[in-house]
């Protein structure tokens, strides 16, 4: 009897120590994995901050008096004035263009900035200039293109703090930066006589929503915008027949201001077919 009683003594003994031991060590990881994440949190929080951007917030919701704010709006109004004349000074003279929109971060190895290239190319041999943001990547490639085959090479430059900066196959005569891009998108829709929108990010698609928005409201006599790349906007164009067409939010029809192509023949082709029709002049 006293054996026997020992002996389960010592099988809960062992199951106790054992519970213990592996409580203690689920404890142990438990705490562990809690530091790292309290360490973590505190290492995030000490990360420093965007000094700059921090500034430009605060100076946003800054008060000013009435003498800052006319004495800072009569500059700006000065400025933008002289921008619109500077644009609307060169860009008439330069006959009708088509406009290549495009990401500034696709490199020349890219198909997209070859395509863009031999768009370009295509356009001047049929009588168009071509206009592009002046930057690199798909800008760059139509400028290159246009500049490769004698034409007009435009470049709609804009101040940035980074990504953008002239490219050098734009005429250098046809080269305008500018501080507002309302100013600058004024220019791309008054002197462009197409839009080829090659693959890209925000700004191409601003560029593209803008433009979809100004024909549809009959803001702007239509012009021919051509997508290129059916991979890539087919996404997007899913979502717009699927969301935006079903729920009623813009008209069956609509689609029907834009093409869809995936060959430098084929973007060409819709401008040039487009134009069979109509007399080449600014927009508006």
């Amino acid at each position: 009897m006293v054996a026997l009683e020992r002996s389960l003594f010592m099988v809960y003994s062992k199951d106790l120590s054992d519970n213990f031991i592996y409580l203690t060590s689920n404890f142990k990881q438990d705490r562990a994995m809690t530091t790292k994440k309290v360490k973590k949190v505190e290492k995030e929080k000490k990360q420093p901050i965007n000094v700059e951007e921090e500034q430009r917030i605060r100076k946003a919701f800054k008060d000013k008096d009435w003498a800052e704010i006319k004495s800072s709006d009569s500059w700006v109004i000065f400025k933008v004035m002289s921008e619109f004349v500077e644009g609307f000074e060169k860009l008439a003279k330069i006959g009708p263009c088509v406009t290549i929109f495009g990401s500034a971060r696709i490199q020349p190895n890219n198909p997209y900035y070859k395509m863009a290239e031999e768009i370009a190319y295509q356009l001047v041999q049929q009588g168009y200039g071509v206009v592009t943001g002046g930057g690199p990547g798909i800008m760059e490639a139509g400028n290159k293109g246009a500049n490769r085959a004698g034409g007009k090479s435009v470049g709609l430059n804009i101040y940035l703090p980074h990504e953008q900066k002239g490219n050098i196959y734009i005429d250098p005569d046809k080269l305008i930066t500018f501080d507002y891009f309302f100013v600058r998108k004024v220019m791309f829709v008054k002197y462009s006589q197409g839009f080829i929108v090659m693959p890209g990010g925000f700004g191409t698609i601003d560029e593209l929503s803008e433009a979809l928005t100004l024909i549809q409201t009959k803001k702007i006599g239509r012009f021919p915008i051509v997508l290129v790349g059916k991979k890539f906007w087919a996404g997007m164009i899913d979502w717009i027949k699927k969301v935006l067409v079903v729920d009623g939010m813009i008209a069956k029809e609509d689609l029907n201001l834009f093409s869809l192509v995936d060959t430098p023949e084929a973007a060409v082709k819709v401008i040039d077919d487009f134009y069979a029709k109509y007399l080449l002049s600014p927009n508006f």
